[in-house]
């Protein structure tokens, strides 16, 4: 793993705490939080090996916490949009351990978590995620009065189009391509201020955020709780499988024995 980061600070034993698990893009992470307050956390870098990567991560955060999986009151996941197979992997794992552990489940939103470090600045706060296609995946929140709002939800766009949209100075945040940066520069000018990108921070946030969510008595329900992918994933359509005793002339045959074309 090119990137791995741990970082710890439990000191006296805290019986109970929030799990938050986010695999919704290549740099993924797991966070263990005290009704919000980060515990322990730990982040890599992942090739799009989520599947077998994410369960030994996660038990070794546990044991370099010195903390068993019954301590976990509570699951916090990131549900997208992001990495198709990241949030498949991350959302079955969640769903899985909160059925197991018999508690509350929470769903986070990528973007909003890629926004939340900013709130503090007051400016609309315009998380960016590429989306392929030319296209990218953006929402709008910001801080109002003490008040976390969305006030754009999440959407699938082009820069240009984006840029467009943009009437004020706005601040963009996120893990945002190099390609994608030069065009908002150029394209959006000195309204766009460009926020440096911290891999740790966005589980963290889901942390917060979750934690918030669960604690105004709002959680998901695992039997429902689904990805957010804004596209549907692109899934090739498999081939007509022949009987396996069937010659091929026979698996190519018309069953009515009519071999005309175009009826």
């Amino acid at each position: 793993m090119p990137l791995e980061e741990i970082y710890l600070e439990l000191g006296n034993q805290i019986l109970s705490m929030e799990l938050t698990i986010d695999t919704s893009s290549d740099i993924a992470g797991i966070v263990l939080s005290h009704r919000g307050g980060i515990l322990a956390s730990l982040t890599w870098r992942t090739a799009h090996n989520h599947t077998v990567e994410l369960l030994p991560n996660l038990i070794c955060l546990l044991q370099q916490a010195r903390v068993e999986l019954d301590s976990v009151e509570a699951i916090i996941v990131a549900k997208g949009p992001g990495s198709f197979n990241g949030l498949r992997v991350g959302l079955s794992t969640a769903k899985g351990l909160a059925s197991a552990l018999n508690i509350p489940l929470a769903g986070i939103r990528t973007l909003e978590a890629e926004a939340f470090p900013f709130a503090f600045t007051g400016l609309p706060l315009r998380p960016v995620q590429k989306a392929g296609r030319d296209e990218i995946a953006t929402a709008l929140y910001q801080q109002k009065n003490d008040e976390w709002q969305c006030l754009e939800a999440e959407n699938l766009t082009t820069v240009r189009t984006l840029s467009r949209r943009i009437k004020q100075r706005a601040l963009f945040c996120g893990d945002i391509p190099s390609n994608i940066l030069d065009e908002l520069r150029q394209t959006v000018g000195r309204r766009a201020i460009i926020a440096q990108y911290n891999s740790q921070s966005r589980a963290s946030c889901m942390a917060i955020l979750g934690w918030r969510k669960l604690d105004q008595g709002e959680h998901d329900d695992p039997a429902t709780l689904q990805p957010s992918y804004l596209r549907a994933p692109h899934i090739t359509k498999p081939r007509a499988r022949r009987p396996p005793d069937a010659t091929l002339s026979e698996a190519t045959e018309p069953r009515n024995g009519n071999s005309q074309t175009g009826r």
